[in-house]
């Protein structure tokens, strides 16, 4: 199992959002041997968040040689042609160490945020991804659907990756989600606070069985598990402080969802989970400590990662 680590960018109370934070933070993540630094994508959300994909730029320079990844791009909310433009130019100022994991995203206030109906947001994520990989030339011919073009578009210079990085499609599980993965995906990308190892590992053979169907082979199609909030600590009463106080307030699901399913408490519960996730056939898994996020990251290396 290989571990990365999303950059500090929503606010779970009283956040910097400072240059100095994200950089500290990349670097961290760097020396401790991280091999994936993350960016999930909101326009707008219920606690302030910083722009993933500035965010993502801001620290190729500190990311020593750690794959930079968006988890999830907003393809459907920004247009395909805007973001091939912009990740085109991260990938090339990386030297060619980006991922690009697509997805609708959840929030309908996205989507009201630019005028696009939230309804539609599949259709869109299907056509904006084949719309990526002809506007960084992967395809020979220009795409043209319903909703979007690149018939005369020319967006060079064009990513260091040879027909542009890698497009993963991120889904919860669902049938039809599974489906899109095999049909579209060069990967995976699971929910942490939307599943569970059974429901994984479930998940996982209804997808091996459509990549088959695709000619895609299982065994070489990687996955990963994003967005796993934690905070690791031994005090039972400072979890359910940090859980009361940050995490709730932050994240709009079900409370007991988010306690049986997020790490916020002892190294041993969590090192636990990420073992039934491994033997579930969890390849990578994506953490994002909620707060201390620096100290919070030594912790997981020390007493979680190296226990799974």
């Amino acid at each position: 199992m290989e571990f990365g680590a999303h950059l500090p960018l929503m606010d779970f109370g009283g956040h910097p959002f400072t240059l100095d934070h994200l950089l500290r933070y990349a670097r961290t993540a760097e020396q401790l041997g991280f091999d994936m630094l993350c960016a999930n994508d909101h326009l707008v959300f219920a606690v302030p968040w910083l722009d993933g994909p500035t965010a993502l730029a801001a620290v190729v320079e500190s990311s020593g040689q750690m794959t930079l990844a968006t988890t999830v791009a907003l393809v459907a909310v920004r247009g395909p042609v805007p973001v091939a433009k912009g990740l085109a130019a991260i990938d090339r100022l990386s030297g060619g160490r980006l991922l690009v994991v697509a997805g609708p995203g959840s929030s309908a206030a996205d989507y009201r945020s630019v005028g696009v109906e939230f309804g539609e947001r599949w259709a869109r994520l299907d056509e904006a991804v084949r719309a990526l990989r002809a506007l960084w030339g992967k395809d020979p011919e220009p795409f043209t659907g319903r909703f979007y073009s690149t018939a005369g578009i020319d967006l060079r210079p064009r990513p260091a990756q040879a027909g542009g990085p890698p497009i993963w499609i991120g889904s919860w599980g669902s049938e039809a989600g599974l489906r899109r993965v095999a049909r579209l995906g060069d990967g995976w990308l699971a929910s942490a606070y939307n599943t569970t190892p059974a429901l994984f590992a479930e998940a996982l053979t209804c997808l091996n069985g459509y990549l088959s169907e695709h000619g895609k082979n299982p065994e070489k199609f990687p996955n990963a598990l994003a967005t796993m909030w934690f905070y690791i600590t031994e005090n039972r009463s400072e979890a359910e402080h940090i859980f009361r106080h940050r995490v709730v307030p932050a994240v709009k699901a079900p409370e007991n969802l988010l306690q049986e399913r997020l790490p916020i408490g002892s190294a041993g519960a969590f090192a636990e989970l990420l073992a039934q996730f491994k033997a579930a056939g969890l390849q990578h898994v994506l953490v994002w400590p909620v707060a201390d996020e620096a100290r919070q990251l030594e912790l997981f290396f020390e007493k979680v990662a190296s226990a799974v």
